[in-house]
């Protein structure tokens, strides 16, 4: 039989944010394993699949990653099919990557399903663009949580230029100030922190750098959380640059 596996991004937890080719591999999967932070509303594409959950989350009790693994294999190996359904997107922290390489080297077709992540929806639910012409030439995602317990190299970060997207940060905020601000980013840089991104009890936390960590505190911040750290962050009107001047007359469109 032809095995193969879906690994699909349920999104940020709004079931309307769900892509149609999402919905589609739903509704055809036979089983589906279920990441700890899919909203219950999407289960409703499911139709008579079975259900597992194989809850994976920071700080609790979480389904072995091998054991992950070998569920997958063996319900692809039995012709079914199979639909990894993970939070957000499952190549944004989402161990979509190593999934699709572990299966495909035991012969398993696999096929990816884009989400929308979390850092992207929870600004755009904030009225935050995380880039914006003349303000913020670019966003970074990166993870505060890093397996090997590795450091990123924050002055990088700090001295991009880029809107810093940060996954996994609440536990690290104290970090992230101090070394962000050793790398040379400004104090009164704009922070937000945007918990439960997209859904009914979305909350967020406007703050600065120096002052993120004492605003968390008293905001009683918990995960899942992210950060969005840079100008676009601010509550204040942007001011951006303005581009240079359209060329005008009768060779304007030539250039």
């Amino acid at each position: 039989m032809n095995a193969k596996v879906w690994l699909v991004g349920a999104g940020p937890g709004d079931p309307e944010l769900l892509t149609l080719k999402a919905v589609r591999a739903l509704s055809e999967a036979d089983v589906v394993l279920i990441d700890d932070l899919v909203n219950d509303a999407i289960l409703e594409h499911c139709g008579n699949a079975r259900l597992i959950p194989v809850g994976k989350r920071g700080g609790c009790r979480s389904t072995p990653q091998a054991f992950i693994h070998r569920l997958m294999l063996r319900y692809a190996r039995q012709g079914k099919c199979v639909v990894r359904l993970k939070g957000g997107d499952p190549c944004i922290f989402g161990r979509g990557g190593e999934e699709a390489q572990w299966l495909r080297e035991r012969g398993v077709e696999v096929e990816l399903v884009n989400g929308i992540t979390a850092g992207l929806a929870g600004a755009t639910q904030c009225d935050i663009p995380l880039t914006l012409r003349g303000v913020a030439r670019g966003v970074t995602l990166v993870t505060a949580h890093t397996q090997d317990g590795s450091s990123l190299n924050w002055q990088a970060l700090a001295q991009s230029g880029t809107t810093l997207v940060i996954y996994m940060g609440v536990a690290k905020l104290s970090e992230i100030r101090q070394q962000l601000l050793a790398g040379g980013m400004a104090a009164d840089t704009p922070v937000a922190m945007i918990e439960n991104a997209s859904l009914p009890h979305q909350r967020e936390c406007r703050s600065d750098l120096m002052s993120m960590e004492e605003a968390a505190h008293d905001f009683e911040l918990k995960s899942p959380a992210i950060l969005v750290i840079g100008a676009v962050a601010t509550n204040e009107k942007i001011k951006r640059s303005q581009p240079a001047a359209a060329p005008t007359g009768r060779y304007a469109g030539s250039m």
